[in-house]
């Protein structure tokens, strides 16, 4: 009986699978590390976006927003951003006002539990 034999033998298959186990373990860190990096990219321009929009209520309005809320309210957001970390907009920490005569959130931070790729953690941004 003459059979043609058509297909991959086992070693062939198992060489393809180490090759492509080779090449994962390769680019998988890559793809993480950059991932982490977009995101603390993201979270600073956030904070920046939002403490720019403090000092903007506070310059036109000569006092502190209660809340994030408020910026909205008065057309200074469209909506709050993300913290692109926690992925909410309910996570940012608000930090009073240090005049007790001007009561609001004077600034901003970031409520994600970590730390940044230099060692700061998130909420000291």
């Amino acid at each position: 009986m003459n059979r043609l034999n058509k297909g991959f033998t086992l070693v062939e298959l198992l060489v393809v699978l180490a090759i492509i186990s080779l090449l994962l373990t390769i680019a998988l860190p890559r793809y993480f590390s950059s991932v982490d990096k977009s995101r603390e990219i993201a979270l600073r321009e956030n904070l920046q976006v939002l403490r720019s929009g403090i000092d903007k209520y506070y310059a036109d309005k000569g006092e502190y927003p209660a809340a994030l809320a408020d910026l909205v309210n008065h057309h200074y957001f469209r909506k709050i951003p993300l913290d692109p970390v926690t992925e909410s907009a309910s996570t940012w920490q608000l930090l009073p006002s240090a005049d007790a005569e001007k009561p609001g959130v004077a600034d901003v931070r970031s409520g994600a539990k970590g730390k940044t790729r230099d060692g700061t953690p998130y909420q000291q941004l």
